[in-house]
């Protein structure tokens, strides 16, 4: 058929419990890889659909630019039959992609051992506010939140001269690109050995690497190299001209 999908992932099923902003962002991908996602929605529709401009009800600028490249489905899982319905599509699943929290997916009876016992080669993938071995773990967290807790107001403040958040999705952007990287870890993983397995994103721990990957700086080593260079990070900036800012790279 000519409006098939194609790509390198045309031919496989990713079954979508994702909502807001980190999970869609995560699915989009995979789904301009060709892949056939199923965006499982709550009967009243997935939030989003409210967020920012929309010409039609329930199809604002944000949904659309999230979930391009996938089908939808309304099913409330939290009755017996929208439960049993998904574990029927589950079973033809190649995997299944959440960013919920992991307590919520057990009352639901949606957790990784419960979606095995149908399909036992499953790549679960899902992303989390918080590692399940950290000090948060189970907690919930925003873009905000992560944002925060690994110091990206602080740093901005060097050249803004206040705290403030990248105005940008950030944490939930790149959490995201790590969520469809896993993903397709997991699917790679489950073609060379026919294995499924379940695989945990978590937004503060990838944030914090990418942040001290730059920042922790003389720091990296033990003891400290005592540097006395400043991180260049913090002296990047646009040059004002007499006409408008300039971006110069010798």
């Amino acid at each position: 058929h000519p409006s098939a999908p194609t790509g390198p992932l045309a031919g496989m099923r990713i079954l979508d419990l994702t909502s807001v902003l980190l999970g869609p962002y995560a699915t989009k991908i995979l789904g301009d890889l060709g892949a056939d996602v199923i965006k499982i929605e709550p009967v009243e529709g997935e939030g989003r659909r409210y967020t920012g401009p929309q010409r039609n009800p329930g199809m604002g600028q944000t949904f659309l630019v999230l979930n391009r490249a996938k089908r939808t489905i309304a099913i409330n899982l939290k009755e017996p039959a929208g439960r049993d319905a998904f574990l029927r599509l589950a079973a033809t699943a190649d995997a299944m992609v959440h960013n919920a929290r992991v307590q919520a997916m057990v009352r639901l009876g949606l957790d990784y051992e419960s979606v095995r016992k149908v399909k036992p080669d499953i790549a679960y993938c899902y992303a989390v506010g918080f590692g399940s071995k950290g000090r948060y773990a189970g907690r919930p967290a925003y873009d905000d939140i992560i944002q925060g807790l690994t110091s990206m107001p602080s740093l901005l403040s060097e050249t803004a001269g206040k705290p403030m958040f990248v105005p940008i999705n950030m944490a939930d952007r790149v959490c995201g690109v790590y969520l469809a990287n896993a993903t397709l870890a997991a699917l790679l993983h489950r073609v060379r050995t026919g294995q499924g397995q379940q695989v945990e994103v978590p937004m503060f721990e990838m944030m914090a690497e990418m942040v001290l990957s730059e920042h922790l700086w003389d720091n990296y080593f033990v003891p400290p190299t005592k540097t006395k260079n400043r991180n260049r990070m913090f002296d990047r900036r646009p040059y004002k001209t007499k006409d408008g800012y300039i971006c110069v790279m010798a």
